[in-house]
């Protein structure tokens, strides 16, 4: 099947530093690949995707994320080079709208976000022509009115990850917190957790954004010490080591996350998660196995008493099984072929 793959034009693919969906994407597109599939991956010019892949944008358009101009002109040339595939999967906002002008051409779309106002008052417009691909039951609960074609689960290639003891680095062990400076990805709790545990915690965050530096500034660096660390924005190679060596990854959201990359990166170096049972979570830690569903703080902090229960090799299996790129990207060829067929 030949398939052509459009990334959103805000960070490479993979990129070097955050961007869950673009970590997703780099995935996908080489599972398809591997399974004999003719892919092309429309991105940015600094993508290292290995894949064959095409662009208008010769850099990564970061520093204006959201807006209309770049990434409108990113999709428009996407569809024109992308016209003669059999299937295109998009996943930008504007581009699914421009594939009004290419009647012919089937496309399916993939919701990375969560279904808020916003967002739900778009793809209800977009109506029967581009089926949506959602990334959890959670995230298709909240997508009133509009018609979700598929849940398909994110997967990874554990054989990307290196597998974990748990032993933590030269200062001893440690928790992990992985994410973005957001009250909504909770850094705070994390260092409540840590708090009531008496643990070690680092914290590695995006942190680039005026709402991110005033939300660090205010409730997370007033609690900085030499057992609550905050290392920064990390690279891929550096975040694989920081996962392996962690103890535990503390998952403390307290919103609908839709799906949650970093709790499926983590078991595949085999460390446990700890979250609460919001969004996507339940679907993604099998508690008392790859994990612990905490009810707040203190329920949280306990549970790092308890990690010696968890198997970390049953993490990883967890990642070898059912979140596999593999199983994700045959998920994927399966609608194609049901859209191609009517």
């Amino acid at each position: 099947m030949r398939i052509g793959v459009i990334a959103p034009p805000w960070a490479p693919v993979p990129p070097p530093l955050y961007g869950g969906i673009e970590a997703v994407l780099d995935q996908l597109a080489r599972a398809l690949v591997a399974g004999g599939h003719d892919v092309t991956l429309f991105t940015t010019g600094d993508s290292t995707c290995p894949v064959p892949r095409l662009h208008v944008l010769p850099h990564s358009e970061g520093s204006r994320i959201g807006m209309a101009v770049p990434e409108l002109r990113h999709v428009m040339h996407a569809y024109e080079a992308l016209a003669d595939r059999d299937i295109v999967h998009d996943h930008t906002v504007a581009g699914p709208f421009h594939a009004e002008r290419y009647p012919e051409l089937p496309v399916v779309t993939t919701i990375h976000g969560p279904f808020n106002d916003e967002l739900t008052d778009l793809y209800r417009a977009l109506g029967p022509r581009v089926p949506i691909v959602g990334i959890s039951h959670a995230q298709q609960r909240s997508a009133i009115g509009v018609a979700v074609a598929r849940v398909i689960h994110h997967g990874i290639d554990a054989a990307d990850f290196p597998f974990g003891d748990g032993s933590g680095d030269a200062e001893g062990p440690y928790l992990l917190f992985l994410g973005r400076m957001n009250p909504d990805k909770g850094a705070h709790r994390a260092i409540e957790v840590a708090n009531k545990a008496g643990s070690r915690l680092l914290i590695a965050a995006k942190c680039r954004e005026p709402w991110e530096t005033e939300y660090f500034a205010a409730q997370v660096e007033p609690h900085l010490d030499e057992r609550i660390r905050y290392l920064g924005e990390v690279s891929h190679e550096r975040k694989l080591e920081l996962l392996a060596g962690a103890s535990a990854l503390l998952f403390p959201i307290r919103w609908d996350e839709p799906f949650g990359m970093v709790m499926i990166e983590a078991m595949a170096c085999g460390t446990p998660v700890l979250g609460f049972p919001e969004g996507a979570v339940p679907e993604v830690v099998d508690h008392g196995r790859t994990g612990f569903l905490c009810g707040d703080e203190t329920d949280m902090a306990q549970a790092v008493s308890r990690l010696d229960e968890i198997d970390r090799s049953e993490c990883r299996k967890a990642v070898e099984g059912y979140f596999s790129a593999e199983r994700m990207a045959a998920e994927h060829v399966e609608l194609y072929e049901q859209l191609l067929g009517g």
